[in-house]
């Protein structure tokens, strides 16, 4: 169980050096890397063989000081190993540079089950830097075992409670718990696990959940609803714990039902925002599940004016990039954490309120903003991670485009980003791109989505339940939205040889225009087959037949140059256009309004007293 206090002087565990992964098929390099000789590596166990080195300088095992330094009073960090037989443990730091130095070594000789303890200042890491361990034998085995750091304990320790959100990923979800329940360390340091499920594939309907919940005890609270989105069923897990005995006290730790969880994220999570000289929201990292080493995002940094929920990787960034191969030094910015894996102490929600109930996408951006506005500090930890499925592998073009859209604009509107003629510009070149890469159903979708921002908050009313079934109704009208087996794809062979693209243009208006006016004299080449990568809408609008391969590798769309549905929906999406031009800021005027009501206690209360009376 969580303990309430501290005695001076005792310890708090800040994170584990794990060397290999507990239950996901992780490369064991992301833990600990075999520089020289051999060695064995199991979960909490590493044996080094003679004429060895191994280092821990990797995405799990380096110990994040820079971020320690910046928003804690800790002094320094203790390592604790119980060692057997011969050789050499080290403590090194990098710095910003990415430059080494030794900071304390143990020299063991004939260890039998031996604790060693090294201790490392947390100095000289503002801007950025790392400490991990390394182990170096001569002419003997040393066997490294349960390696853990620990700082001083504050006095009074606060509790964290877990919220998932699920929605028909029932073994995703008992994964996550499973590795959870497994893990006595990352439990021991969790209040409860809140479980909302909105799906009607049900969590508690596999045979695992009975053995996760003899597991967890009291501790899982599992609790059914009607798809609220994913802003709904995060919202009913921060309001149970909020809401619930200690909640004034208590972190939030949300966590998304897709991922698949190193339970030693858990623990490094609490452990700083416990140690934090004021509340902090501290996330975890997105890995990707399909490619493990590689990071999908190391801080998140939204875009408003472009509408966008991220910045394009900047030098510095290590995003996307593979963490065998790179290592995270600089210290970053972020403007949110997107709730894969973040968490919240309770001063955030009763001075901002509850997320806004835009059912999908945005919400854990917009609440970010809201907490930094009212002077929280946000911030990414690295080392932290989960992997999430990868985003790059699912489509753009698809029925959540709506909510995108939609709530893009209704985050702009709230964080004064919102523009009637720089705004409106944007979505008019985005809209067109779209129309010249014969997307129907996705300018469809845009043109709904900006007709709902300009309803107003009266959109919102039922929390976003109905809204799916319309946009993916809507959709349906649309035949190139359809993704199709490939042995299904009815287009004569000889009419769609694979076609790479040409260099992006220099001049982009004017091709777009060029491509257009093609369309609409019938001027462009009959067909061709284009890889998923290469789906510009430079490249597509070129033919009159575009088979498409659809980004998750899974089947292709076929996209046919429609002109009249290439007229209607330009003419629609044109008045849709004007109309935000001219009446956008009236309609940012209401849902500035309307905010405080949104992300009220008690709208919240009712949208979720409407999901029970709906359940019964």
């Amino acid at each position: 169980m969580v303990k309430e206090q501290h005695e001076p002087g005792e310890r708090l565990l800040a994170q584990r050096t794990h060397f290999a992964a507990r239950s996901f098929l992780a490369p064991n390099e992301m833990y600990a890397q075999v520089k020289q000789g051999s060695a064995s590596q199991e979960r909490d166990r590493l044996s080094v063989e003679p004429h060895a080195f191994v280092t821990t300088n990797t995405y799990f095992g380096r110990f994040p000081a820079s971020y320690w330094q910046r928003c804690t009073e800790v002094a320094e960090v203790v390592v604790e190993a119980v060692v057997t037989g011969s050789g050499r443990l080290l403590i090194t730091a990098s710095d910003i540079w990415g430059d080494v130095r030794g900071i304390d070594a143990h020299t063991a000789t004939g260890a039998k089950a031996e604790t060693v303890r090294l201790t490392a200042p947390i100095d000289r890491f503002v801007d950025g830097g790392a400490l991990w361990l390394d182990v170096q034998t001569d002419d003997e085995t040393l066997v490294v075992e349960q390696v853990r750091w620990t700082v001083a304990a504050p006095r009074a320790l606060r509790p964290v409670s877990i919220a998932i959100c699920t929605h028909n990923r029932a073994d995703y979800c008992l994964d996550t718990l499973t590795e959870l329940a497994e893990d006595p360390d990352a439990l021991g340091a969790v209040a409860a696990v809140h479980v909302t499920d909105q799906g009607n594939d049900a969590v508690e309907s596999r045979d695992r959940f009975a053995v996760v919940k003899q597991a967890m005890g009291d501790k899982l609270h599992y609790i059914r609803q009607p798809n609220l989105g994913g802003a709904g069923g995060f919202t009913r897990g921060m309001y149970e714990i909020v809401e619930g005995e200690r909640g004034a006290e208590s972190y939030v730790l949300l966590m998304d039902d897709d991922v698949k969880l190193e339970s030693d994220t858990v623990v490094r999570l609490m452990a700083i925002a416990n140690c934090a000289t004021q509340p902090i929201l501290v996330g975890g990292q997105s890995l990707q599940e399909l490619h493990p080493d590689r990071l999908w995002v190391d801080a998140e940094v939204a875009d408003l004016p472009k509408l966008k929920p991220g910045l394009t990787p900047t030098e510095e960034s290590m995003s996307g990039r593979s963490m065998l191969q790179h290592s995270q030094e600089l210290r970053r910015d972020a403007t949110h954490n997107a709730w894969w894996c973040c968490l919240i102490p309770a001063e955030v929600v009763a001075k901002i309120g509850y997320p806004l109930p835009v059912f999908f996408q945005w919400d854990d951006i917009e609440y970010g903003l809201r907490a930094r506005a009212a002077g929280f500090v946000t911030f990414t930890l690295p080392g932290a991670g989960v992997w999430h499925q990868d985003l790059h592998w699912k489509d753009w073009d698809d029925w959540s485009r709506y909510f995108h859209f939609r709530n893009s604009l209704v985050v702009a509107a709230l964080h004064g980003a919102f523009s009637s003629s720089r705004t409106t510009a944007l979505l008019a070149k985005e809209f067109s791109e779209t129309l010249a890469a014969m997307q129907y159903g996705l300018a469809a979708t845009m043109i709904k989505a900006i007709q709902d921002f300009l309803r107003g908050p009266e959109v919102l009313s039922d929390g976003g339940a109905e809204i799916v079934p319309q946009v993916r109704k809507l959709r349906a009208e649309y035949a190139e939205t359809e993704t199709l087996k490939p042995s299904s794809v009815k287009v004569p062979a000889g009419e769609m040889p694979i076609v790479v693209p040409a260099p992006k243009p220099s001049k982009p208006t004017l091709v777009l225009l060029k491509r257009l006016v093609d369309q609409l004299r019938n001027g462009q080449e009959q067909g061709a087959a284009i890889r998923s990568h290469d789906q510009y809408w430079w490249h597509v609008a070129r033919f009159r037949t575009a088979v498409v391969t659809d980004s998750a590798q899974t089947g292709m769309r076929v996209r046919r140059f429609d002109r009249e549905l290439m007229v209607r929906l330009g003419r629609e999406g044109a008045k849709t256009l004007w109309r935000l031009r001219r009446e956008g800021d009236a309609a940012v005027r209401r849902w500035n309004e309307a905010q405080p009501r949104l992300v009220s206690k008690e709208n919240w209360e009712r949208l979720f007293e409407l999901d029970k009376n709906n359940n019964r």
